[in-house]
């Protein structure tokens, strides 16, 4: 009989997960089994695959970003990845909160909501851009890895990658060394997923009762135009990115990259979800190494498609439920303020929501308005991380092609 592949058992996983959340949900307070019991363990399943994915990220990312830089062996060549993969980073992100502030004009999400006037939510503090800049480079490496930093982690491997190559034979050893780490580190990936249908059970299943349909109702039109733009922007400028330039049907590139994509909506978390994001770039759609393991990581910290068209909507969303009007140069000041936002966006659950603070402000709406998104936060995050993962790997898939890489059929 011919074994089971991991998608089709990590969908059986979602979509019981689904079903028994919302069966249980609405019961599980009335039983003491279900509340005290059941539901902790299932939750606690679901966290500990939740953090088997994150202890694979800091060795993951700084050997295979090492060994990456290294295999390139042009540090000319390596300058040329990083400029197309910035280049296509920031287009990307800039057209996905176009298409999220169209969404919400069509959508009209917030008008005739009743909001009540005592909400309150609190907002960071937006750092100066001298510290934000200085913030990616690392005083202490090994620092950055212990507080799992991840844009100075990728800043001192690059630099470490690109040492290698100018080292010569000496530094090839050591670029052999970091290339054995990550290979196997790429084992150990494969052992955690073999775990992952049953914490994308917990998982969905917890959110499904936690949140069920009575909390999506008055909601549905932000989170219908959050999906459908997420959609929109995933079919129509991916799937042009890889005809143009990969020379492939939009079908080889979604059906390469599912694992991806679903691990993603479930874990809510781009950094989360690299590793099996390496993989299925690397083994379905035949990119190198060399060009995956540099921007993949990369993506995963500084590209947020996702987030930004989320901010689009949720911006227009809040505009319209305290009845301000957004003028067309505000709304483009959202597509600026956006577009810097997510590429500060840390990849893990939830973080967009915080970053949505200093696009408020940015145009002077009212940051009351966190408070009402935070409700259905968990379900829009799933679509964004979704959509961030997915924009990962078609720039990977683009950047592998213009450099003359033969993809997989």
């Amino acid at each position: 009989m011919k074994k089971m592949s991991l998608l089709l058992k990590i969908s059986i996983g979602f979509v019981l997960g689904i079903l028994f959340g919302f069966v249980v949900g609405p019961v599980a307070a009335s039983s003491s089994v279900l509340s005290n019991y059941i539901m902790p363990f299932i939750d606690l399943i679901g966290k500990i695959f939740l953090r088997l994915l994150m202890m694979l990220i800091v060795p993951l990312v700084f050997s295979s970003l090492v060994a990456g830089a290294a295999s390139v062996g042009d540090v000319h060549k390596l300058g040329r990845i990083g400029i197309k993969t910035l280049a296509l980073y920031l287009i990307t992100t800039a057209i996905a909160i176009i298409i999220g502030l169209a969404c919400g004009n069509i959508f009209n999400a917030g008008a005739g909501m009743n909001i009540p006037t005592g909400l309150q939510a609190s907002a960071r503090e937006a750092k100066p851009l001298v510290d934000v800049i200085l913030d990616i480079f690392p005083t202490n490496p090994i620092a950055s890895m212990v507080n799992a930093n991840m844009l100075q982690i990728i800043v001192f491997a690059l630099f470490f990658g690109v040492a290698c190559i100018l080292a010569g034979e000496r530094g090839r050893k050591v670029a052999d060394f970091f290339e054995s780490i990550a290979n196997v580190m790429y084992s150990v990936t494969h052992i955690v997923m073999n775990f992952a249908p049953y914490g994308v059970f917990a998982l969905i299943s917890i959110t499904a009762a936690k949140f069920g349909f009575s909390i999506l109702a008055p909601f549905v039109k932000v989170i219908a135009a959050v999906y459908i733009g997420c959609a929109l922007h995933a079919v129509l400028v991916y799937s042009t990115m890889i005809g143009m330039f990969c020379k492939r049907s939009p079908a080889w590139y979604f059906r390469g990259i599912r694992e991806s994509a679903i691990t993603a909506f479930v874990t809510r978390s781009s950094s989360g979800s690299l590793p099996v994001t390496l993989s299925n770039v690397r083994d379905n759609l035949g990119v190198s190494e060399g060009v995956s393991s540099f921007v993949l990581p990369l993506g995963a910290t500084i590209n947020m498609d996702g987030t930004a068209l989320y901010q689009g909507v949720c911006a227009l969303f809040v505009a319209q439920a305290f009845n301000v009007p957004l003028t067309l140069q505000m709304q483009m000041g959202i597509v600026i303020t956006a577009t810097l936002a997510s590429v500060g966006t840390a990849g893990v659950p939830g973080a967009g929501l915080i970053m949505l603070t200093l696009v408020l402000t940015s145009v002077g709406l009212p940051i009351e308005g966190i408070a009402l998104l935070a409700g259905i936060d968990v379900v829009l995050d799933a679509a964004r991380t979704c959509v961030n993962v997915m924009g990962d790997t078609a720039v990977c898939a683009v950047v592998a092609s213009t450099e003359g890489e033969e993809l997989n059929v």
